[in-house]
C-alpha cells in the first residue's frame, strides 16, 4: 500500500503531497505519521529552502479521521509545531475543500494560496466537538468576531472569505493557482536562508512580547544578522548588481 503522503525535492523546493484521496486526505494516523516524517526530514536538509504542501484529489484535507483506528506516532499538535518551528518557509497550495483540521494545516503555513473553488468550514460543532487544537494557529490570525461566527455556526465559506478573515494569504482563479504558487516560491528562493528563518521567527515571536522586550530582542537579532556572513555576501552582491550567492542560476 503506497504511503499517504509523498515528498519530492527539486531545485531547493520540497513538495509534500497529501495523497489519500479515497479518504479526502483526512488526518488518519498513517497520514499524520507520514506527514510528520516528511516535515522532519525536509526541515533538516540544507538543500531544501522552501516547502510546498499540496494534495491529490478534490479535497485538500477533510480534517479529523472520524472513527479512525487510534493515534499513531505523530499527532496533529506535533505536525503544527513542525511547520511553525521549521526555519524554512512553508507554502500551502489548496485546490479543493479544506475542513476542520485541514484549516489548521492551511493556517499554520506561512503562505497559503487557494483556488476560488475551494471551500472551507469549521465543521466540528456539527458533530458535537470543537476546533480546539487548530484554534491555537487559527485564532492568532482571526478577529474575535469572525472566529465566533465561523467556529460557532460551522457554516461553509469560500476562499475570498478565508482571505478576509486572515486564515489564508490569497485566493486566485483555479487556472492561476499553480502559476501563483510558483511565483511565490520563486520570490522566496531569492531570500537568504538565514534571513528567511529570522523573518519567520519575527512573525511568530514579536507579537507575543511586550514593547521593551521586543525592541531588545529585535535589536540583538538585527545586530547578529548584519554581522553575519550571509548579510555581507548579500550586501556585496547588491552593491555589485549581481545575484546573491544563494540564488541558483535558474532563479536569477
Amino acid at each position: 500500500m503506497p504511503p499517504p503522503t509523498s515528498c519530492e525535492i527539486a531545485g531547493g523546493v520540497a513538495t509534500i503531497t497529501l495523497d489519500l484521496p479515497e479518504k479526502r486526505n483526512a488526518l488518519t494516523a498513517e497520514l499524520l505519521d507520514s506527514l510528520g516524517d516528511d516535515l522532519s526530514r525536509v526541515g533538516s536538509l540544507s538543500s531544501v529552502r522552501v516547502v510546498v504542501l499540496t494534495h491529490t484529489g478534490p479535497t485538500f484535507c477533510a480534517g479529523a479521521d472520524i472513527g479512525g483506528a487510534g493515534p499513531g506516532r505523530v499527532d496533529l499538535v506535533s505536525v503544527l509545531r513542525l511547520v511553525q518551528d521549521m526555519e524554512k518557509p512553508v507554502v500551502a497550495r489548496i485546490a479543493g475543500g479544506c475542513f476542520g483540521g485541514g484549516i489548521g494545516l492551511a493556517a499554520v503555513c506561512d503562505i497559503s494560496v487557494a483556488g476560488l473553488a475551494a471551500r472551507f468550514a469549521f465543521s466540528e460543532v456539527r458533530i458535537g466537538v470543537a476546533p480546539a487544537i487548530i484554534s491555537v494557529v487559527c485564532l492568532a490570525k482571526m478577529r474575535r468576531s469572525d472566529a465566533a461566527e465561523l467556529f460557532l455556526t460551522g457554516a461553509p465559506f469560500d476562499a475570498p472569505r478565508a482571505v478576509a478573515v486572515g486564515l489564508i494569504s490569497r485566493a486566485v482563479d483555479p487556472d492561476e493557482l499553480d502559476h501563483t504558487v510558483t511565483e511565490v516560491v520563486d520570490h522566496l528562493l531569492l531570500g537568504g536562508p538565514q534571513a528567511l528563518a529570522a523573518a519567520k521567527s519575527l512573525i511568530g515571536t514579536v507579537p507575543g512580547m511586550g514593547r521593551d522586550e521586543a525592541f531588545d530582542w529585535t535589536r540583538s537579532l538585527s545586530e547578529r544578522l548584519f554581522s553575519s556572513t550571509e548579510a555581507a555576501e548579500g550586501i556585496a552582491a547588491f552593491r555589485a548588481r549581481r545575484p546573491a550567492p544563494w540564488v541558483q542560476p535558474e532563479e536569477r
